[in-house]
Parts: structure tokens; sequence; C-alpha cells
């Protein structure tokens, strides 16, 4: 492991050591708010039927919201980005839970929940996208940006895990909109910090303000028409929507199970155990030899998931899902930090942030839409159901994993910051 402690001391040193502090705690509440509504509106409403379509809004508008928010930060930089976002979304949670405590009707609490969702500043991608930015400028080597991805992998996996756990806890001591208002905190201070933080310049903004003697309505000289995706960026999105349609229903037939085994409180520390073990595969990455590429990783995490799913079919004990979502676990972080990987290699420098939030929202789309439709199948067919639709999801990512090609190419160079020396540009 010196050799893994000694790569993620150069990811550190690339930003210093509060970045992560800050791009963590500002990526919490992204964990906090779907779990937290859901208790927030159920206990206020008292009804299921509403938490869940707010629940679904809050969804839907990140799912939307994010590759446009990423897209805006590609041209116009992090900083003013992210502070507009954080700010919106704090104000947007706030107003939830407001509205929510003075028992507001199902479809006002939606459009709430729905701008909530939108407004999510995407620190997460836009963390990625940075630490890509300045581990280029620094001529690192490609493992070296690998290990980066796999650090903010771990970051995502973490905060996954402790928000829910967080909201559990206010719910139980306190109230679930204590929860709710920690996050919408969290939002304003934390996002404020990592829009401001200095390495928030690593990247020059791809929009550049018009002449004021060019006529309205045409394109300046110098700036270039919007790059296109490849087509395999397509596919890989595709990938991590069914990632997250695996991560729903594992979470539907997890809750099924635990509540047919009368053991309902013990699903949240269930896909919690899942959780650290990806986080720790995510870790363990670094270790992997560089001459292992990334379409190869790609197929291998695949195969893993498929072979590692296969197993919750016939989980009838408390203690067998435990080791079957452990196991699994360690699939699922290889197969994201890979596609993220593969998405900083293929995509034009400009479209980055956009692609990477593009990503994260096709992960939460993608769970969603499987949370509802595995939860109805476990209910009618038990839990057994929702883990066909997770080991589903795992074949079709094999099958685009083997027939897309993913070139393992060298990175575009990143668009150096103004007023940064050529040189220091990869």
């Amino acid at each position: 492991m010196t050799a893994a402690t000694a790569a993620f001391r150069r990811v550190l040193a690339l930003g210093g050591p509060l970045l992560p502090v800050v791009s963590f705690l500002g990526r919490l509440p992204t964990a906090m708010c779907q779990f937290g509504s859901l208790l927030l509106v159920a206990e206020t409403s008292g009804s299921l039927a509403t938490a869940g379509l707010v629940g679904g809004a809050l969804a839907a508008g990140q799912t939307a919201g994010g590759p446009l928010l990423g897209r805006l930060a590609d041209r116009h930089g992090q900083r003013p980005v992210v502070l507009a976002a954080c700010w919106f979304d704090a104000l947007a949670v706030t107003a939830l839970v407001s509205a929510a405590l003075a028992r507001t009707g199902a479809l006002p609490l939606a459009l709430i929940a729905l701008l909530a969702g939108a407004g999510v500043p995407q620190i997460g991608p836009l963390a990625r996208t940075r630490i890509v930015a300045l581990a280029r400028r620094a001529r690192a080597d490609d493992r070296l940006v690998h290990t980066a991805l796999s650090f903010e992998g771990t970051l995502d996996e973490v905060s996954f895990v402790l928000g829910p756990a967080l909201v559990g806890l206010s719910a139980t001591v306190a109230h679930p909109a204590v929860a709710l208002a920690l996050a919408a905190l969290l939002l304003a201070v934390c996002g404020s910090a990592f829009a401001l933080h200095p390495t928030a310049a690593a990247l020059r903004p791809t929009g550049a303000g018009p002449a004021p003697d060019r006529p309205r309505g045409r394109r300046p000289a110098d700036r270039p028409a919007r790059a296109r995706m490849p087509r395999a960026v397509h596919a890989m999105r595709a990938s991590m929507a069914l990632q997250g349609a695996l991560f729903g229903a594992c979470q539907a037939g997890i809750t099924a199970l635990t509540a047919d085994l009368h053991r309902p409180a013990q699903a949240g520390l269930v896909y919690a155990a899942m959780g650290v073990m990806s986080a720790v595969a995510g870790l363990s990455l670094a270790l992997v030899p560089a001459r292992i590429g990334l379409p190869v990783r790609w197929r291998v995490a695949a195969v893993a998931l498929i072979a590692l799913s296969v197993p919750l079919l016939f989980v009838r004990s408390l203690g067998a899902l435990y080791l079957a979502v452990v196991l699994l676990g360690a699939a699922f972080a290889p197969h994201l930090i890979t596609l993220f990987g593969l998405t900083e290699r293929l995509v034009p420098a400009g479209r980055l942030a956009e692609s990477m939030a593009f990503l994260t929202s096709a992960v939460v789309g993608g769970q969603a839409l499987s949370l509802a439709a595995a939860g109805r199948l476990a209910e009618a067919h038990g839990p057994s159901a929702a883990f066909a639709v997770a080991v589903g999801a795992a074949v079709l990512i094999l099958a685009l994993a083997l027939t897309t090609r993913a070139t393992d190419r060298p990175a575009a160079a990143v668009r150096p910051a103004a007023g940064a020396p050529a040189g220091s540009v990869r």
C-alpha cells in the first residue's frame, strides 16, 4: 500500500488539504436531501405517496439540471456557477422544509422539490473536473489522474453512506427537518468555500464575452464551434444509468427482504455496508497496474457486477444478505470510476464538467426509475424479483462494455486559466 499512499499524497498536494474537505462537505447535502425529504414529507403529511412524489421530483430535477449546470460551469467558470447554485439550492431546501412543516399540499411540495433538485450545485462532478485540470497542469501522468478519480469516487461513496446515516440520526433524536436544515447550511457555507477556493481558476471558461464592435447574433472568429461528443460517450452514459438502475433494484430488494425477515431497521445498515466496501474498492484501484487499460477495466467490472449480483437471487437470511451485498459493493466503485476515467479521456476538454455532471445525473435518474419499478416487483413477487432487475442491469452493462469502442487514448489538453504559463499545461 506504500505506492498507493504516495499516490494519494500527490493527489492531495494538487489542490491542497482544504479542497477535499470542502468538496466532501459540499456534496454531502446531495446524499442527505433525497432520504431526508422522504422522511420529512412522510412525517408531516402522513402520506407515503406524497413522500414518494416529492422524492421523485427531487431526483427528476437533479437528473435534468445536472448536465445544464455542468455546461454553464464549462462556459462561464466554476466559481460564479457554483456560488449561484449553492445559494439557490440552500434557499430551495429551506423552502421545502418550511412548506413541509406548514403541511403544504402535494403539488406545491413537488414543485419546490423539483427546483431543489435542479439547483444541486454538482460539486462532485465539478471537483473531478477541477482535480483533473490541476493534474494536467502539473504534467501528471495518466496513472495519477486515475488515482485522483479514484479518490473522488471514494469521497462520493463515503458521502452516500454518511448522508443517510446523518438523516436517520437526526430523525431519531430530533426531527427530519433538522437534517435538511443542516444540508441547507452545508450548501451555503461549504458550497461557497468550494466555489471560492483558489483552485476554481484551474480551468479557463470556454465562453468569451462578445467584442464591443461585433454585431449581435454573430460568433466571434476566435470562438470555436461547440465540440461534438464521441459516440462512445453516450454508451458510457447508458452504462452509468444502468449502474443507477442496479443501485435502485438492490435498494428495493434489500428493503423488501429485511421487511420479510421482520428486520426492516437493518435495510439502511445493509445498504451502508455495501457502500463502505465500494469505497474501499475505489481506493484500491490505485494499485491496478497502468498496463491494464480503461476499456479492459470496464469489461472486467461488468463481469464482476454480474457474477456478484446473481447470488442475491438466492439469499434468504440476513447474514447471507450482508455477505452478498458486501461482495457486490466491491464491483460498484471500479465500474463508476472507470467510466469517469474513460469520459475524461474521450470528451472535448471544454465539455468535461458537463460530461461529468451528465454521468452523475444518469446514476440518479436510473436509480429513481429502477427503485420505483423494482419496488413494485418486490411487492408483487418478492425480493428476488427486484434482485433480478439488478442482474439484468448488470448484463446490459456488460453488453455495452463489449460492444463499445472506447479508445484508450490520451486526453485532450486542458484549457489553461487566463494568465497561466503556456508550459504549465499538458
